[in-house]
C-alpha cells in the first residue's frame, strides 16, 4: 500500500483507539516516507525500524501477514482481481469481527472490544 493509504488507515484507527507510543516497522517505502514521519511527529509516536533484512525482529506483523496468505489466499482460486478482492474482504470481515481469537480469551474482536470499553467506562 502507498504511504498515504497507510497513514490514513493509521489515523482512522487512532480516532477509535489511543495512539501507540511506538510503532515498530520495516524499512519499506510505505514506512520510510514523509507521510509516516509527519504522522509520527503529529501524534508524538516514536518509529522503531527493524534492521534491514531482519523480519524476525517484528514477529507480530510477520505472523499477522501469514494469516491472510495461509488462510485465504492459499485456499482459493481467483478468476479475477475483483474476485480476489471480494474473497479477501469477506475473510477480513469474518476474521476481524466474528471469529474467536485465542489471544482475546477466545472472543471475537468486536465482543472483546465492547467488553474492554465497558470495563474502561468508555
Amino acid at each position: 500500500m502507498p504511504a498515504a493509504v497507510v497513514t490514513d488507515a493509521l489515523d482512522h484507527a487512532m480516532l477509535r483507539r489511543a495512539a501507540p507510543l511506538i510503532i515498530t516497522c520495516d524499512n519499506g517505502s510505505e514506512f520510510t516516507s514523509s507521510y509516516v514521519d509527519a504522522l509520527a511527529d503529529r501524534r508524538k509516536i516514536r518509529l522503531d525500524f527493524i534492521a534491514p533484512g531482519r523480519p524476525i525482529e517484528n514477529p507480530y506483523i510477520e505472523s499477522f501477514n501469514g494469516k491472510p496468505r495461509g488462510e485465504c489466499l492459499s485456499e482459493h482460486w481467483f478468476v479475477s482481481l475483483d474476485d480476489a478482492r471480494a474473497t479477501l474482504a469477506a475473510w477480513r470481515e469474518e476474521y476481524n469481527k466474528t471469529r474467536p481469537h485465542s489471544s482475546l480469551d477466545d472472543l471475537a474482536p468486536e465482543v472483546f472490544a465492547a467488553r474492554w470499553l465497558a470495563a474502561a467506562g468508555a
